[in-house]
C-alpha cells in the first residue's frame, strides 16, 4: 500500500499520538506522581512520573493555559504552512509527522490533565548520592526534537546543494 504525502504525514503523526498517550496511560497506573521511580539503569536511567506545567526544560513553568494556546497556534500554523517545509520528500513528511504527532500528544495531557507527563529520566549518580540529571521526558517531547533535527538537516542539505549553482551563476 503505497501512502501519498498527506497520507503519511497523518499515520505518522497518528501511531506518536497513540504511542504516547499509552506510554502515560502506563505510567499513570504504575508510577505514583511525584514518588514513585522504576530504576532501569542504576546511576543512570529510570522511569518517574513527574509533571510539567512549562515547556522544554520546565521553562515558563505554571504556564500550562498559556502554553496551550501556543500548541494550538503552533499546530494551525505548522498544518497550513506544511508544504513550505518541503513535504515532497519522504524524510520531511516524516519530520512534519513527528512534530505534528509530538504537538498533539502534550496537548492532550494540557487539555486533560493540566500538565505534560514525563517519565524518562537519564541521570548521573555522583559520588555521596547526588543526582544530576537531564529533565525528565516522554514520546511526544522525542518526536517534536527529532522532527525539528529532521528539519534542519534537510534545510542544511538543500543550502549546500544549492550553494554551488549559486557560485557558478555568480562568476
Amino acid at each position: 500500500m503505497k501512502l501519498d504525502a498527506e497520507k503519511r504525514l497523518a499515520v505518522l503523526a497518528g501511531v506518536i499520538v497513540l504511542l504516547d498517550q499509552l506510554t502515560k496511560a502506563l505510567v499513570l497506573q504504575t508510577l505514583t506522581y511525584g514518588h514513585d521511580e522504576k530504576v532501569i539503569i542504576h546511576g543512570f536511567f529510570k522511569f518517574v512520573h513527574w509533571g510539567n506545567t512549562g515547556a522544554a526544560w520546565s521553562m515558563f513553568h505554571g504556564n500550562n493555559e498559556l502554553l496551550a494556546i501556543v500548541s494550538l497556534i503552533a499546530l494551525l500554523v505548522l498544518f497550513l504552512y506544511r508544504r513550505h517545509f518541503d513535504t515532497r520528500t519522504v524524510v520531511g513528511q516524516i519530520s512534519l509527522g513527528l512534530i505534528f504527532g509530538g504537538i498533539i500528544g502534550n496537548l492532550i495531557d494540557r487539555l486533560f490533565r493540566n500538565h505534560v507527563i514525563d517519565f524518562i529520566y537519564f541521570y548521573l549518580q555522583q559520588r555521596g548520592g547526588r543526582e544530576v540529571g537531564f529533565p525528565a521526558f516522554n514520546i511526544a517531547d522525542m518526536a517534536i526534537c527529532s522532527g525539528v533535527g529532521l528539519l534542519f538537516i534537510l534545510s542544511w542539505k538543500q543550502d549546500s546543494q544549492s550553494s554551488p549553482a549559486l557560485a557558478k551563476e555568480g562568476t
